[in-house]
């Protein structure tokens, strides 16, 4: 691979939004005024900063524009804001899309990729177009103008590279790790048992420890224990098909002593995992100054608010749980799926109760005390609903994907499949990547689970596997113990070489080891779907 960091210097074009309106300036300088706001860049280092510095006045939005030309055919892959709702590809030209934190272009002769670095303090998005590159960075305080009060912000650092003799995927893989130089990474391979997709919810302490002994059985042999993840079902004010959040101090009725049920898990031979959604709680205690106004959720900007938080997750890890999976933080903060943030992550009109941070400065001090927190008792962090380019850094593995089923393959098709092949260049450079589980409950054919599973598997990604104890034949429990064998150790690292071609590949290979897999993901009877849209999807529903 030949790489060439490119500097894209200071932009043709700014535009500048306050509460006063949006100022647009051609040909700015290092240091561009507009009243007592100063946007100023910095190229030093192969990548530009841009900063933000203003008095009384609330900053809203940059928008920086560079002139650019591009070759024929050229295609562009752009990420998501948080999880991918099947909805990632590579794709022609479009200025209508747009593409939150980072893009890879490629032509006949090479791919070049462009960014902002990790854990910016600007909601970031690209478009392009035939004349240039955009870049818009989101300062707002969640819906309002952020109340600098002198700050100097350094909304982002730009970076992008020429990328040659080299495939798509390499350049994509490198250019994650342009943006992203410290990673956390578990010390261990990560996989196991994840009692969701059967359990949906309706569990028990003593089928915690049924499905332990299930998965203990299934990786007999193995060197490296794997994980028991209590998915939602354990918290007090748990109810089917309703309300999941906390108070999180204790067990309900069904889970009477989680400290003790995960020193059960560990007794047994297997690492306690546990689910968790921090920022939805309906305890009485809480004072209302602590939640945010549009939702009532707790609000991680108000310092005694934190300090709640926090408690809850050293609590837990001082139960033994040493992996948690946070969840619905992104959703729980600004009220919308990554599907419905159309280009801005939230609506006008609210902020955070500490309106001098920007959202993404209070996504990061979120993320960052979490970690801080866990890191003190060894606990891995597993981000759900969480936003990557922010938690580069202080999670260790990220669910990059919506929901997979263990009730319907189209969900999983779509969900799974799509965010393992367009994630996985993010894979080791920002954290793991965590692509969902394999929901084995019924319905799903093994002959589809069996290739998701060995996919998973011989990706070199976590496993984890949501399998009803009992349901599967003896011949499918040894495909599935061979393949979580495989799991256990992570050795194998199987890339998509169809992925500019397909949102769903089919076709993988791993050089370094001489593996080459087909799969056939599609039902005989085509694509099943519904007449009602879910999701936001114009075209074919998921059926759940």
């Amino acid at each position: 691979m030949k790489k060439t960091i490119e500097h894209l210097g200071i932009p043709a074009y700014l535009t500048l939004c306050t509460d006063n309106g949006a100022t647009e300036i051609s040909s700015p300088g290092c240091q561009t005024a507009v009243g007592d706001v100063k946007a100023g860049f910095a190229q030093e280092n192969g990548q530009l900063t841009v900063s933000v510095t203003a008095g009384h006045t609330p900053v809203r939005w940059l928008k920086l524009r560079w002139k650019a030309e591009w070759p024929d055919n050229v295609r562009f892959l752009g990420d998501a804001w948080e999880r991918g709702y099947g909805d990632l590809e590579w794709r022609g030209m479009s200025a209508n899309r747009f593409m939150p934190w980072y893009f890879c272009a490629a032509g006949a002769q090479y791919i070049f990729c462009c960014g902002v670095k990790v854990r910016p303090s600007a909601m970031c998005f690209w478009q392009t177009d035939s004349s240039g590159i955009t870049l818009f960075m989101d300062v707002r305080c969640g819906g309002n103008g952020v109340k600098l009060n002198g700050r100097t912000l350094k909304a982002a650092e730009v970076v992008a590279a020429r990328m040659e003799d080299c495939t798509a995927f390499e350049a994509a893989s490198e250019f994650c790790g342009i943006m992203c130089t410290d990673p956390v990474l578990p010390k261990y391979p990560v996989y196991g048992s994840n009692n969701w997709y059967y359990a949906y919810g309706d569990s028990s302490g003593e089928e915690i420890l049924a499905d332990c002994d299930y998965i203990l059985k299934l990786t007999k042999g193995t060197s490296n224990k794997p994980y028991m993840v209590i998915d939602d079902c354990w918290q007090e004010q748990h109810c089917l098909n309703g309300y999941n959040g906390g108070p999180w101090t204790k067990g309900n009725e069904k889970f009477p002593d989680m400290k003790g049920l995960a020193r059960k898990l560990a007794d047994k031979g297997a690492r306690p995992g546990i689910w968790v959604r921090l920022l939805l709680n309906e305890a009485s205690s809480i004072p209302e100054k602590w939640r945010i106004s549009h939702n009532g959720c707790l609000d991680p900007s108000h310092p005694d608010a934190l300090a709640y938080i926090l408690a809850d997750v050293r609590r837990i890890c001082e139960w033994g749980y040493t992996l948690i999976k946070h969840d619905f933080s992104t959703f729980d903060l600004f009220g919308k799926w990554g599907f419905e943030m159309n280009p801005l992550i939230t609506g006008n009109g609210w902020h955070f109760y500490d309106e001098s941070l920007t959202s993404a400065e209070v996504v990061k001090l979120f993320y960052e005390k979490i970690y801080e927190v866990c890191k003190e008792y060894d606990t891995l962090i597993l981000g759900c609903n969480t936003i990557g380019h922010l938690g580069a850094g202080y999670m260790h593995i990220n669910r990059t994907g919506d929901d997979t089923s263990g009730k319907c393959w189209e969900r999983t098709r779509r969900m799974g499949i799509n965010t393992l092949a367009f994630r996985l260049p993010q894979h080791k450079k920002f954290y793991e990547v965590d692509a969902d589980c394999v929901g084995i409950d019924g319905p799903i054919d093994w002959k589809f689970n069996r290739q998701w599973a060995e996919l998973l598997a011989e990706s070199g990604t976590p496993l984890f596997v949501s399998a009803k104890p009992g349901l599967l034949s003896d011949t499918e429990n040894e495909e599935l113990g061979r393949i979580l064998t495989v799991a256990s150790a992570q050795s194998h690292h199987l890339i998509p070489t169809d992925w500019e071609d397909t949102d769903c590949p089919e076709k993988w290979v791993d050089k370094t080891h001489n593996l080459s897999r087909e799969y056939h993901w599609y039902e005989a009877s085509g694509v099943c779907f519904s007449e009602e849209t879910v999701r936001s999807q114009p075209y074919l529903s998921i059926i759940e």
